[in-house]
């Protein structure tokens, strides 16, 4: 009878350890997990899934993260760089967890469409699947997450239009949404939380509205779209940006002299259609400044002369270069100086004078002949002067 009792004794014992191991877990929050598992797999040479075990606790999975009964954070995939990621589908059941507040997948080979369900998690703060494969449209319903602070969901294959949703959200820090197919316009950004919008590389289109983005904003990228239209009054709003790239796209008008002020770091506004005078308001500190293939035009501000790497050229700017840059340019504080395709006139250096190793001038088809040996790249071309025609007509 003794051995009888131990044995029912152990097999209670067991039935209490296995009840307990799940009820650790909410099982709507448990079945969603298993779901989710079924979902996705390791790519070769990964082993994030390896514990996840469901005979163990499921919060002490890698990448899961509970209060309580509930899974506040999953982070899927080793996070570590270079790790191959995972490959699969997101599961609709993501939905079910809906105490979760950051959901994140690593690079990997995830594809197909981000579930409707994704808006069921009211919670949801951080929200990054960065550098798979996943497609179709971003939901419109990811509008109702009002406490997003940030949406990551770049190097994807993404399509369709920007939802206006996603411009409501009210606490929203961060939008990367970079190197996608995404088209249509940019929606207004409303949330005065905003400080990075990362859409380059899409096929966006459109004009900017001068109030689309906060004043907040200072990491603004826009390159390699289709999008159009005057940014002058935009851009003398956004007066906290360090970072701005609008480059090849088709935006036109005056750039603002009043953006020269601004703490950037990097300015990039090449291959648009920008046109007009280019009058900073005081010397430029920011350390390069690229203005080239545009419509500018008038004299070069002798203000540009303290910018570092400085890009003028393909533009129609005329007269003379003022000698500021020379003496910049011969104690090496000037790296990059070219002012090649344009219609300039002169500049006063001494022809035996030696640029720095360290710098590169290039001066080559304007109205003049250059006077010294120039560093300049090959894309420009072989021809040292502007045709005479070209220069009168220009100044006629």
């Amino acid at each position: 009878m003794a051995n009888l009792s131990c044995i029912f004794f152990t097999a209670f014992l067991l039935q209490c350890t296995f009840l307990n191991v799940f009820a650790i877990l909410d099982p709507v929050d448990f079945l969603a997990l298993q779901a989710i598992r079924k979902s996705l797999d390791d790519l070769p040479g990964s082993n994030f899934f390896a514990s996840w075990d469901f005979t163990s606790d499921p919060c002490n999975f890698a990448g899961v993260y509970c209060d309580a009964d509930k899974v506040i954070a999953l982070n899927l995939g080793d996070p570590r760089a270079g790790s191959p990621g995972l490959t699969g589908r997101l599961d609709p059941a993501i939905g079910k967890l809906t105490s979760l507040a950051e959901l994140s997948i690593v690079p990997g080979r995830v594809i197909g469409k981000l579930p409707q369900s994704l808006s069921q998690l009211k919670n949801l703060r951080f929200f990054a699947i960065s550098r798979n494969f996943v497609s179709g449209e971003i939901p419109a319903a990811l509008g109702q997450l009002r406490g997003l602070r940030t949406l990551d969901l770049s190097y994807n294959q993404l399509t369709g239009a920007i939802p206006q949703s996603i411009g409501t959200l009210p606490e929203l820090s961060n939008v990367i949404l970079c190197h996608n197919k995404l088209s249509g316009s940019v929606p207004p950004f409303l949330s005065h939380a905003l400080t990075r919008l990362d859409l380059k590389r899409n096929d966006l289109s459109g004009s900017l509205a001068p109030d689309s983005l906060p004043p907040s904003v200072q990491y603004l990228s826009l390159s390699w779209n289709r999008l159009s239209g005057p940014v002058d009054r935009l851009l003398s709003r956004l007066d906290q940006l360090n970072y701005l790239d609008l480059s090849l796209n088709q935006f036109n008008g005056n750039i603002p002299g009043r953006i020269f002020t601004f703490p950037i770091t990097n300015l990039q506004l090449q291959r648009n259609a920008f046109t007009g005078p280019v009058q900073p308001p005081d010397q430029v500190t920011i350390p390069t400044v690229d203005l080239s293939h545009n419509m500018l035009s008038g004299q070069i501000s002798p203000s540009f002369s303290t910018v570092q790497n400085l890009y003028l050229n393909n533009n129609r700017f005329a007269g003379q270069v003022p000698g500021s840059f020379v003496d910049h340019l011969l104690d090496a504080s000037i790296q990059i100086l070219y002012l090649q395709h344009n219609f300039l006139t002169g500049i006063e250096i001494n022809p035996t004078a030696e640029i720095p190793s360290s710098s590169s001038l290039c001066l080559q088809y304007n109205c003049m002949v250059p006077p010294v040996q120039m560093q300049c790249p090959l894309r420009s071309g072989k021809q040292k002067t502007r045709p005479t025609a070209q220069c009168h007509e220009w100044r006629g």
